[in-house]
């Protein structure tokens, strides 16, 4: 073989390389997926059964579905701590209007039995208005999202204690309840969950407001003197949160059966590391719908997982908690590169 064919060769092996590399680099995310799924059915064969990979999914529906609400909110540079509170507020009002006329502690007992419909649109319009007034604090305060949503996260969950006295809202409708029940097969909050991801999706990647929140969260000087409104597209991005966390609260309601005052306690840090797993970069700019539903399976996946091994449910907290670590280190160094 003559020198110019080696180098020729070495060149080509570098090229191989270097296109492998940046294969691996833009699915790293769903190769840990694939590798866990693996991993956890040589473990436990059963993982593989429909029934249990139904569980999974149907177990990441709610802190997937608020993944994507939080998802436009960190691409933006933004923070959202208030998203388990809206998700109790906006479950306990919708509840409460989707009472039997059965049950035992009817919280409004002269208004019968209504139309599904309307705790549909009562925990849609809870959660969108709590949201809009989380962006509009941000918005036209300055106040850093961090300190606005965590004060939200008190009068949230304080007006849910108010509310319901402390009480849960039980026995709720058949229809209600169909919410959190199957179609055939096919388990209704992963229905609702794909349906809200493609929403999202087209959102993020078809539409104006989808370019702004990338722009915001890129550069928010440049976006402004490219001529996007920051303002009114954070009061937007924070309601279009709100609004997932309602449909998060009623999935909820419809597995559940019932909404306690204390409910969803702790799952916009599930969610927020869903988000993040999935990419989502908190140096702003960066993230995608795609992103946060892995990171919402991995989660899934890892919980279902040491489940069936027998790990206790404190340890799975400690290592969900050094993965959530860990993501933001790697989405750190990564960005530090750039």
């Amino acid at each position: 073989m003559s020198e110019k064919t080696k180098v020729l060769t070495e060149k080509a092996n570098l090229a191989k390389d270097s296109k492998l590399r940046k294969l691996i680099r833009k699915y790293n995310i769903a190769i840990v997926l694939i590798f866990m799924v693996i991993i956890m059915s040589i473990l436990r064969p059963n993982f593989l059964s429909p029934s249990n990979l139904f569980n999974v999914l149907t177990q990441s529906s709610i802190y997937g579905i608020m993944s994507l609400g939080l998802t436009l909110i960190i691409i933006s540079k933004g923070i959202d701590l208030s998203a388990g509170s809206l998700v109790a507020l906006s479950g306990i009002v919708a509840a409460s209007l989707g009472q039997s006329a059965t049950a035992a502690t009817k919280y409004f007992p002269n208004l019968g039995e209504l139309p599904v419909i309307v705790p549909i649109l009562a925990a849609l319009l809870v959660g969108g208005i709590l949201g809009l007034i989380n962006g509009s604090v941000i918005a036209y305060t300055a106040i850093p999202p961090f300190i606005a949503t965590l004060g939200m996260t008190t009068i949230a969950r304080g007006f849910t204690l108010m509310y319901t006295e402390g009480k849960p809202v039980s026995t709720l409708t058949s229809d209600f309840m169909a919410i959190g029940g199957k179609i055939g097969v096919l388990p209704v909050p992963v229905l609702i969950y794909g349906i809200m991801a493609l929403i999202t999706w087209i959102l993020l990647n078809h539409t104006r407001f989808g370019k702004n929140v990338y722009a915001i969260g890129g550069n928010v000087h440049a976006a402004e003197v490219s001529g996007v409104n920051i303002k009114k597209n954070l009061v937007r991005i924070y309601a279009y949160a709100g609004i997932m966390y309602g449909v998060a609260a009623l999935v909820f309601a419809g597995r559940v059966g019932s909404v306690h005052p204390g409910a969803a306690t702790g799952y916009e840090l599930t969610a927020i590391a869903a988000t993040t797993i999935g990419g989502t970069s908190h140096a702003g700019g960066i993230g995608t719908v795609g992103g946060a539903i892995i990171g919402a399976l991995i989660l899934g996946v890892l919980r279902n997982g040491l489940t069936l091994l027998g790990v206790h449910a404190y340890w799975q907290q400690v290592v969900e908690g050094v993965i959530i670590i860990v993501a933001v280190v790697l989405d750190m160094r990564k960005n530090r590169k750039k």
